[in-house]
């Protein structure tokens, strides 16, 4: 018990207290703030069976379980109930104790209302003055705006209120004109978001507080982009989706990040059909330990597949995965299953072991420049020779779905990366039949964090103090957060019948350059601290990414934010003869596969922009 019982005794002790003084003081009040001798005595007589039962009343009600620090409503409503039943109760006893003409009827109503006052104004005094004094203590507290005057908002400032956080409320900012002027926990609406500069002078804050979890990406940007103007820092509260499944804190601050300003709104998934696909049944990814494959992983597994598994070459990512999902779902059953995609014997003593219903197919070599020199042969096998092992022993071993994570670059393709994922989506198609397995393709462009991508990058040198290297000032990619094409894809794998390659709505293409300037300003820095540096296309690197190529159109779905490509078909022969090249031939010279690559891929032009 601890400290827990010295706790419960003082609390007992202060209701006991509460109690004769209510008591004696309801018979003061009764007799105009004098007390007769015939009555004090008659109030004495009774004070014992009055405190006793209001103790017992008040104890089988579980007053004494709450924390007075953490006192609410729902303490109010219990206390209230509790001296509501005593009210009732103590007339009753003293109808049965034949004292009931020496207690005055108005102080049986005086009574509760005066130790409803005692008890309840005490607690949320109490509950007052420590937030004050837990304020009190904190030294260099600073002044902040909070953007936003809706429910986030509020429990923002609850939770700020209960826990030292380094930071005072100022005001609160919102576009609502009827909101203006009113108070939230005590802090005004002091204007418009639109007025943040006139009021950060006002305030003289430094920080800003932005609690709106539902806002759109373009609101967020908008009002980051006007912050950094002003030299403000930036804080966001967690997502609405965090924030409503519990995972964290409204009051769990945190910088502001690309994902808030860049990503786009929320997917919208058809759950009723991915349960169709994936509850209870056996999935399997390829390549689950990489950036996509991980999180594709993560939102399979909200679906409750009766296994999932877990196929990646790495040892280590393997097993940074594994941990994870022991922790996060202990109770899905996953298979951590280590190999090389283009190890056909591998793959076959999984594929017929295991026999998954859908195959998401994410390993590849995706690094554009490590794959351009002396290792393009390495790119052509595990990404073209790997797919077909996977997607061959995936539809011997009866699969229902598979489907391949694609690529913008294999649009029109400039580098061997890109044109070994458009080699692949052939594979894929050539294995299309009228019945059986259905194979589906899914290209998109650069997701925000993923490995090997720009913005990892970009940090690592912004936290070296720079320069920043941009290889051209216009060279511009597409972006969306790992999640969304997670969705997307598990999205276009349950629309797809066989044979198609969906294109994602990638939004509008970013610049570079201008993602490097937003990195510097979230990172509180200017461009005279961190410069930006231009080095010059790479070798394959294209100026921009297209996601169809010239020959192709694209068909509406459902989906707003797919759409199918009408591709060329992949010629049978030629896939086998690719293949057989492939896979016959000792790794050789780079300038030897770019010609064959050529061959097969008549839009490819090596090192294009």
């Amino acid at each position: 018990m601890g400290n827990k019982f010295p706790r419960i005794v003082l609390v007992m002790l202060h209701d006991v207290v509460a109690s004769l003084i209510a008591w004696i003081a309801a018979y003061w009040l009764r007799f105009n703030l004098t007390l007769p001798g015939d009555y004090f005595l008659a109030a004495t007589e009774a004070l014992p069976w009055v405190v006793t039962l209001q103790t017992v009343i008040f104890w089988r009600f579980g007053l004494y379980r709450g924390i007075w620090r953490f006192a609410s409503l729902p303490d109010l409503k219990r206390i209230l109930q509790a001296i509501g039943v005593a009210a009732i109760a103590i007339p009753s006893l003293f109808v049965l104790l034949r004292i009931q003409a020496s207690v005055p009827r108005s102080v049986l109503i005086l009574d509760p209302l005066l130790l409803l006052l005692i008890m309840g104004g005490s607690r949320f005094f109490y509950r007052a003055w420590k937030e004050h004094h837990l304020a009190g203590l904190l030294k260099d507290v600073k002044p902040v705006l909070v953007l936003g005057a809706g429910s986030a908002a509020d429990f923002l400032l609850r939770d700020l209120a209960r826990t030292p956080s380094g930071y005072q409320v100022v005001g609160l900012l919102d576009d609502h004109p009827e909101k203006i002027g009113r108070h939230i926990q005590g802090v005004n609406v002091l204007g418009k978001v639109e007025d943040l500069e006139k009021w950060a002078l006002t305030t003289e804050v430094q920080d800003v507080i932005l609690a709106m979890p539902s806002a759109s990406h373009s609101v967020r940007k908008g009002i980051a982009d006007r912050c950094a103007v002003l030299g403000l820092n930036v804080l966001t509260t967690p997502s609405l989706e965090d924030i409503m499944e519990g995972r964290v804190s409204v009051s769990a601050l945190r910088k502001i990040e690309l994902d808030d300003l860049l990503g786009r709104d929320p997917v919208r998934l058809d759950n009723e059909g991915l349960q169709a696909l994936l509850t209870g049944r056996t999935v399997m990814v390829t390549g689950a330990g990489g950036s996509i494959g991980s999180e594709m992983c993560r939102q399979i597994a909200h679906f409750q597949p009766s296994r999932l598994l877990l196929f990646e070459r790495g040892e280590f990512a393997l097993y940074l995965i594994e941990q994870e999902f022991r922790a996060a779902h202990p109770r899905l059953h996953i298979e951590c299953l280590v190999g090389d995609i283009a190890d056909e014997a591998r793959m076959r003593q999984v594929m017929r072991e295991f026999r998954p219903a859908v195959v998401f197919h994410a390993a590849a070599y995706k690094h554009v420049p490590l794959m351009e020199e002396r290792n393009a042969f390495q790119a052509l096998r595990n990404n073209v020779v790997g797919t077909w092992v996977v997607a061959k022993e995936a539809r011997d071993a009866g699969v229902e779905k598979f489907v391949m994570i694609s690529t913008d670059k294999a649009v029109n393709p400039t580098n061997v990366m890109g044109a070994t994922k458009r080699l692949a989506e052939m594979v894929c198609q050539s294995l299309q039949r009228p019945e059986g397995a259905r194979f589906v393709s899914v290209r998109f462009g650069n997701v925000l964090g993923s490995s090997g991508s720009v913005i990892p990058k970009f940090q690592k040198q912004i936290e070296t103090g720079g320069p920043i290297t941009v290889t051209h000032p216009d060279i511009t990619r597409y972006f969306m957060s790992i999640p969304e094409a997670a969705q997307l894809v598990l999205q276009a794998g349950l629309m797809g019948q066989g044979g198609e390659i969906f294109v994602l709505d990638m939004g509008e293409p970013v610049r570079i350059a201008e993602l490097a300037r937003l990195m510097i300003r979230l990172a509180g820095k200017s461009e005279e601290e961190i410069r930006i540096e231009y080095t010059g296309l790479r070798p394959g690197e294209k100026l921009y990414e297209e996601l169809l190529a010239d020959d192709e159109s694209t068909l509406p779905t459902p989906h707003a934010k797919l759409r199918v490509a009408q591709a060329r078909l992949a010629n049978l022969e030629q896939v086998d003869e690719i293949l057989n090249w492939i896979r016959n031939t000792p790794p050789t010279d780079d300038v030897t596969v770019r010609a064959r690559i050529k061959e097969w891929v008549p839009e490819y032009i090596q090192g294009g922009a």
